[in-house]
Formats: C-alpha cells, sequence, structure tokens
C-alpha cells in the first residue's frame, strides 16, 4: 500500500510566480524545485528554455507558452484552471517574473478575479548587480530597459539627470555602447557607474569606473557587448540640484567669459559630472550676476 503522504499536495490552488536561475542553476531555491513539480501546469515564456530547465532537474510538469502577446483568452483559461483548484505555475526565460518580463496581465487578471497570487522568491539580475555596485542601496530605481532610438532615449535620461537615488537599467548587447554615451552625454563623464555583464555566468563580468571610463572600455572590447546586460549609475549628487558645488561655480567663471553659455556648461559638465540642468541654471545666474 502507498504512503497515505506520498500523493499528499503541499501547495494549496494558486497561481505562484516563480523565480528561476538568472544563470547559474544552482541559484534555484528548494522551494522553487518543489513547486514546479507539483504544479499541474507551468506557464512559461519560453517554453523551449524552460524546458531545459525542468529537464535538468527531471521535472516533467506540462508546460504552455504564455507571454506578452498570448491571446487574452489564454489568461483566461489560464486562470479558469486556478479556479478549478489548480496550482499553475508562471515563470520567465530567467530571473524573476515581471521584472521586465511577461506576466503583469495575468497576474493583474488574477487579482481582480479574486484569485490567489503567491510569489516564489529567488533571483534578480537587478538585485544581484546592485548588491555588488557599491553604490547607495537604501533607495534606488529601476528603469527597465531605455528606449532603443536616439531621441527618446536622451529624453527618457534627461528626465532623470537630477535623480538623487541610485539608478539601474537592463540593457541590450547591441545598445549598451549608445546607451553609455547617451548617459555620458546627459549625466556627465564624471558619474559613478557600474557594469554587470552575464551575471553568475561562465564570463560574468563586473565593472566599476566613471561612464567615461565604461565607455572607453565597452568600446575597446567587443566581449563587452555580448551577453545580458545590468547598468547601475550613481544618482545625482544632492548639491546638483542647488548648484553648491564650489568647483563647478569656479569652472564656470573661468570658462564663461571666453566660450558661449552652452559651451561652457557643457565642459563643465564633463569635468565636474554634475546635471546638465542644475549646471544650466547657474550658469545663467552667474552670466547676469552685475560686474564688480
Amino acid at each position: 500500500m502507498s504512503s497515505p503522504t506520498s500523493t499528499a499536495r503541499h501547495f494549496e490552488a494558486a497561481l505562484y510566480v516563480v523565480s528561476t536561475p538568472i544563470g547559474n542553476l544552482g541559484d534555484i531555491t528548494s522551494r522553487a524545485l518543489a513547486l514546479l513539480r507539483e504544479a499541474d501546469v507551468i506557464a512559461a515564456e519560453d517554453t523551449r528554455h524552460s524546458g531545459r530547465l525542468l529537464a535538468h532537474f527531471g521535472i516533467q510538469t506540462p508546460l504552455l507558452a504564455y507571454h506578452d502577446h498570448s491571446d487574452p483568452a489564454l489568461a483566461e483559461r489560464i486562470l479558469d484552471r486556478v479556479e478549478a483548484g489548480e496550482v499553475v505555475a508562471l515563470v520567465s526565460d530567467a530571473g524573476t517574473p515581471l521584472i521586465a518580463d511577461p506576466g503583469f496581465r495575468l497576474v493583474r487578471a488574477a487579482r481582480q478575479r479574486s484569485l490567489a497570487v503567491v510569489p516564489v522568491p529567488g533571483a534578480s539580475a537587478l538585485l544581484a548587480a546592485l548588491s555588488v555596485a557599491g553604490m547607495p542601496t537604501d533607495r534606488f530605481v529601476f528603469e527597465g530597459f531605455l528606449p532603443a532610438r536616439a531621441g527618446p532615449r536622451q529624453r527618457q535620461l534627461e528626465a532623470l539627470q537630477s535623480e538623487p537615488r541610485t539608478l539601474i537599467f537592463y540593457e541590450a548587447p547591441h545598445r549598451v555602447l549608445d546607451s553609455l554615451t547617451s548617459m555620458r552625454e546627459v549625466f556627465g563623464a564624471a558619474r559613478e557607474a557600474f557594469l554587470a555583464r552575464e551575471l553568475t555566468k561562465q564570463f560574468e563580468t563586473l565593472i566599476s569606473g566613471t561612464l567615461e571610463e565604461l565607455v572607453q572600455r565597452v568600446a575597446s572590447d567587443s566581449n563587452q557587448q555580448r551577453g545580458e546586460l545590468v547598468l547601475v549609475v550613481a544618482g545625482a549628487r544632492q548639491c546638483d540640484s542647488a548648484a553648491e558645488d564650489p568647483q563647478v561655480a569656479k569652472s564656470l567663471r573661468l570658462l564663461l567669459p571666453a566660450l558661449p553659455l552652452k559651451q561652457a556648461v557643457a565642459i563643465t559638465v564633463e569635468l565636474s559630472g554634475a546635471s546638465r540642468n542644475a549646471v544650466y541654471e547657474l550658469a545663467l545666474a552667474l552670466r547676469d550676476e552685475p560686474e564688480t
């Protein structure tokens, strides 16, 4: 006779948002493995990718494809299964689902139907990068992927010029140099930054420096334009918003008599790393100061 606990279920019917490794398979949690084994079905962003993960751990739970372009009716059918008492797991290709990944609509629909949604936490590339960047972690902003086109990317970065919290971005390998160059232009060459590439994988690379240094490193080493990337950028210094940095004022006072205002501002931003808006405002004030 089989043990009465052999078929016992350990998880209640719900939609479980399950984190999977971002590279190193050893980073999966024992709870995630147990849930994936017991689930009635796993909704995956890419069934081929998730299928390799399941095969590695000998898990045979059925997979179905669910992503941002799925028919809305599919989401309702998935939630019908939860409502009928099934355990449904939602996974993305890597890391924590919904963090710059599909799934938001499914979770929202589940909440609207008053169905249980349960997190099974684990790996997250943005938190892994932040934890080793050496920048303030008490307050930070995750901006996801920047726009691919130069104009919208520039405008989004300009909106963040005076943001004092640590900034975190995901970036595609073929766009990382363009994004770093735009950041250098908007935030200033001296702004502290950190590049985390291929986290937890064989060719993991972690690079600290100024935005100028990162631009030069990535431009000169094509290997840094491969794989999955996280960029962490220091927030604007508090003095930027009030233009209180004496070195900024000193630079402007030296440059303004000899150069057009915009050029003096651009050089000062490059040298100081202060936000362009703050430097521009100070430059206007200094230019209008009465001569003594």
